[in-house]
């Protein structure tokens, strides 16, 4: 289980998340909530939502006489075998959830070989998905997905991908001055949601924050048609809230 450094609330969620886990893990008969507490140092409060979160999840289960142990969901995504196709799986169930509790369609996005992929989304008729009029791997500039990626990068990273993407106009609110962009992007506290108020679209705000686990650079996103602006920051710090499952599962 590897998960990289981002000095986040979902991080940390993530982190403390895998430590009980990988102690469920070291006990396959079984193991009380209080030896979990006293073998992880963790308080009695966070462990208790943690081990919510995990069973939620299907991680760990819980035995009759109260012991914790490993759940179906970690046996799959441990499985070679069945590994990506249970990650896929498991990821869109979380996406479905986090669909519903926002109220905004939701995506994952990773940054492969140079370049932007939205490897999954969940929407619905009432949460449309964004209109991709501009292929997002030509937009970093301009979307929320593209400036949580890049922000994630190093500077010659993100001058090596603006160097191959033309900045274009795609809004009149789009930052088209790299001078400018590399300035936020660097200012940006990696702790707050990048947002995008119809910079890459008119009619469409959107929110991202990062999920970054091993070396692979992520972010979890939502859009919103631009009559909900007025919910696209509560909206994020849920998004927020909600990444740690999702980070989780990349971990595993």
């Amino acid at each position: 289980m590897a998960l990289t450094h981002e000095p986040t609330a979902p991080y940390h969620s993530a982190q403390d998340a895998l430590r009980v886990l990988e102690t469920v893990a070291r006990h396959p008969t079984g193991v009380t909530d209080a030896r979990l507490a006293r073998l992880t140092g963790l308080g009695a409060h966070r462990l208790t939502s943690l081990l919510r979160m995990l069973r939620r999840e299907g991680y760990v289960e819980q035995t009759a006489d109260g012991a914790y142990v490993t759940g179906a969901a970690l046996s799959r995504l441990g499985s070679a075998r069945e590994h990506e196709q249970a990650l896929r799986e498991k990821l869109q169930r979380t996406l479905d959830r986090l669909r519903d509790s926002v109220g905004a369609a939701v995506y994952i996005s990773r940054y492969i070989d140079g370049e932007i992929h939205i490897t999954q989304c969940a929407e619905s008729p009432a949460t449309p998905a964004v209109h991709e009029w501009v292929d997002f791997r030509f937009s970093a500039h301009a979307s929320a997905v593209g400036k949580s990626l890049l922000g994630q990068l190093d500077l010659n990273g993100r001058r090596d991908h603006l160097a191959r993407h033309k900045m274009a106009r795609l809004t009149s609110r789009t930052i088209t001055s790299q001078k400018v962009l590399l300035s936020r992007l660097d200012a940006h506290p990696p702790t707050v949601p990048v947002l995008d108020l119809q910079e890459y679209a008119v009619g469409t705000v959107c929110a991202a924050v990062p999920i970054t686990a091993g070396s692979s650079v992520g972010c979890l996103a939502l859009s919103l048609p631009v009559e909900h602006a007025h919910r696209l920051r509560q909206a994020a710090e849920w998004l927020n809230k909600g990444a740690a499952p999702v980070l989780l599962s990349l971990a595993i």
